[in-house]
């Protein structure tokens, strides 16, 4: 069963860290293109980061340049995003996601995992 499971979420105060972990399983995460979303109460899932297959390439929105860090371990079947520096705004639930490209069209979500900022 192709399943992608989120953990490390919880709360910080600001200025503190996080470290998300999303685990794979029942396929192999080195063919994916990886990403980290976030969805805040009453607003869109955004971007936030994205990883390429070989971890050569990375992007970030601006919002979170220079505070987060993506990356993986596809021996570990694994991707991370660190997030230090952490806002209030950057409360919300994050998504790790795996996208094969368009030729196979594969493309899994986890089930979220909740961030909050907060004093």
């Amino acid at each position: 069963q192709v399943q992608l499971v989120e953990s490390g979420g919880g709360l910080v105060q600001p200025g503190g860290s996080l470290r998300l972990s999303c685990a794979a399983s029942g396929f192999t995460l080195s063919s994916y293109v990886m990403s980290w979303y976030r969805q805040a109460p009453g607003k869109e899932r955004e971007l936030v980061a994205a990883i390429t297959s070989s971890g050569g390439s990375t992007n970030y929105a601006d919002s979170v340049k220079g505070r987060f860090t993506i990356s993986r371990d596809n021996a570990k079947n694994t991707a991370y995003l660190q997030m230090n520096s952490l806002k209030p705004e950057d409360t919300a639930v994050y998504y790790c996601n795996a996208y094969s490209g368009s030729y196979y069209g594969y493309d899994y979500w986890g089930q979220g995992t909740q961030v909050t900022v907060s004093s």
